[in-house]
């Protein structure tokens, strides 16, 4: 790899850490907020939906980029967003932060690689056994026995998994990434209304429940997002993929730090195989030149 090539890998670590900082600030917000029962799931994907349009909107108004908004909507996106939005949700009615990330992620991951192997992408043997691993560590985690989460829950967030990773890959072909994502989330949220006057009409909100699912919706999502769509045309999909893999990791270290919550007796091994896996696919599974095609 020549010196430019390295440090065009090294420009996108920053924000693409960033970016899963933010992705594991929403998993413990949103358990935050229905652990304590401060707000129920459909409340919370209304507000987050809602809240992350305006803040888009607004910065985009703000960047001069209103305009463009309208030329980047697009119906696969929104619908997208929504179906991982109150999948999300409604699975963390009865997942802890940390298990909650590890399925989630696990399923984009899947997702991806699907996605990427279709579309030309041929990953090397590094990524193929990083991603494994790391994977392997997941599904070891989340296997029935002491300790594996409630099944609905865990195939809505499953579900809400497979959303996100065509979200993303969607992405990778964004030219503008603040006006997709604005479009994205204001045609995503009035769909969101009608889901909470469909589920949410015994729900509670408390201002504290509606502060946390602000606080997932403008800041977690809406700014986080925005950057993950300016990383993914730079970086390989299934780096991308693997990458969030190290998500959940983040999320339980949160909802130790803020929820008090305790980790699985697998946690630990699981985790040495997850970030094991992360490393080798993406620093030795890096290719210096790009992404190879299908002849």
């Amino acid at each position: 790899m020549t010196p430019p090539d390295a440090a065009a890998k090294l420009s996108v670590l920053p924000p693409l850490a960033a970016a899963l900082v933010c992705f594991a600030a929403n998993s413990v917000l949103c358990r935050a907020a229905l652990a304590e029962e401060a707000i129920g799931p459909a409340s919370f994907t209304a507000l987050r939906l809602v809240s992350g349009a305006i803040a888009l909107l607004l910065i985009a108004a703000a960047a001069g980029r209103g305009r463009a908004i309208r030329e980047c909507a697009s119906a696969l996106p929104a619908a997208a967003l929504f179906a991982y939005a109150a999948g999300f949700s409604f699975a963390y009615v009865a997942l802890d932060a940390g298990t909650g990330a590890l399925i989630l992620f696990g399923a984009v991951q899947a997702t991806m690689f699907a996605g990427a192997l279709i579309g030309g992408e041929r990953p090397g043997p590094a990524r193929w056994l990083g991603g494994a691993a790391a994977f392997g560590g997941l599904a070891w985690l989340a296997a029935p026995g002491a300790g594996a989460p409630e099944p609905l829950a865990a195939g809505l967030m499953a579900m809400a998994g497979a959303a996100w990773g065509v979200f993303s890959l969607r992405g990778r072909r964004a030219g503008a990434p603040l006006p997709t994502m604005a479009a994205a989330f204001a045609l995503s949220a009035p769909v969101s209304l009608l889901l909470w006057g469909a589920f949410g009409a015994d729900e509670t909100v408390t201002w504290r429940g509606a502060a946390l699912a602000v606080a997932s919706g403008a800041a977690a999502s809406g700014g986080g997002y925005a950057i993950w769509y300016g990383v993914l045309p730079r970086i390989e999909a299934t780096m991308a993929a693997v990458a969030q893999l190290a998500v959940p990791l983040l999320a339980l270290a949160g909802g130790i730090l803020f929820l008090g919550e305790a980790a699985s007796p697998r946690f630990a091994p699981a985790a040495l195989l997850i970030l094991g896996g992360v490393g080798v696919a993406t620093l030795i599974g890096a290719r210096p030149s790009g992404v190879r095609k299908r002849r």
